[in-house]
């Protein structure tokens, strides 16, 4: 028996848009499957990649190349339906964009959004917790997001609540997404990240991704000759260094929102 090929790369001569079931459009340069999960490179060069379940897509279509309108097109609506025939939402736009504002590398801001909703915009948790970065209710509120399902307003809240819990704990990545998961109040009651599996888990989960995304995009920079060295010493720091380098800091300090984005 000839075993069953589990990764698949499919190259693609131009950008396409990969179109997810939520109705977000990803463009990317080419596409890989490994098991359950596509990833979807952003870039030709491996330097920025988007893993989203399979099953979420619901087709790949080509993008074509389009001159520059004479007057900007208005946004399109955050949530297709049976009467809003305009183009899906493009996630990398919505994630570039909040990213810029609030200084974050959108590999981060993506790694979180893939660890809170999958990138289901619709997505509720049974707390109560809505939408691709999972705020709150009263998070959302403090943080000015009028509409949690609308992604463009969840990912700027998202990002800028982020932004600010980094500022809080002098850029400790690991702290800020301990309290992003379970609140800023456990953070300092346990002295860093409280006890709780399911905040450790969502800790590692993202700081895994995240790392991921950086190692390839340093690997595909590398001479050849450095690749099979270099991973052989990187691996287990680059949890605990490599992300607080990947964000500048900054003088100035926002004031944190009180409220958790889970409890």
């Amino acid at each position: 028996m000839i075993a069953l090929l589990v990764l698949t790369v499919l190259p693609c001569p131009a950008a396409d848009s990969a179109v997810l079931r939520n109705g977000f459009s990803i463009r990317y340069e080419r596409r890989q499957v490994i098991g359950t999960i596509t990833r979807l490179y952003i870039d030709g060069h491996d330097s920025s990649f988007v893993d989203v379940p399979t099953e979420e897509i619901d087709h790949f279509e080509a993008v074509p190349v389009e001159p520059k309108p004479e007057k900007p097109a208005s946004p399109p609506g955050f949530e297709p339906s049976k009467g809003n025939a305009g183009p899906p939402l493009d996630l990398n736009e919505v994630v570039n964009t909040a990213s810029g504002t609030y200084r974050l590398d959108p590999d981060l801001v993506n790694s979180v959004i893939r660890a809170e909703s999958g990138f289901n915009v619709r997505a509720r948790s049974p707390k109560g917790a809505q939408g691709l970065m999972q705020l709150m209710p009263g998070t959302a509120s403090a943080l000015g997001v009028q509409n949690a399902f609308d992604p463009r307003d969840n990912v700027e809240g998202g990002a800028r609540y982020l932004r600010e819990l980094l500022e809080r704990y002098d850029f400790d990545l690991i702290k800020a997404l301990a309290a992003y998961n379970a609140g800023p109040q456990r953070v300092e009651q346990y002295g860093g990240v409280p006890p709780y599996h399911e905040t450790k888990a969502y800790v590692a989960r993202i700081v895994r991704d995240f790392n991921k995304k950086k190692l390839a995009a340093k690997a595909a920079t590398q001479p050849a000759t450095q690749k099979s060295s270099d991973s052989k010493t990187t691996g287990t720091h680059v949890a605990a260094t490599k992300p607080h380098k990947s964000i500048p800091q900054t003088q100035a300090k926002a004031n944190p929102a009180q409220t958790s984005a889970k409890n």
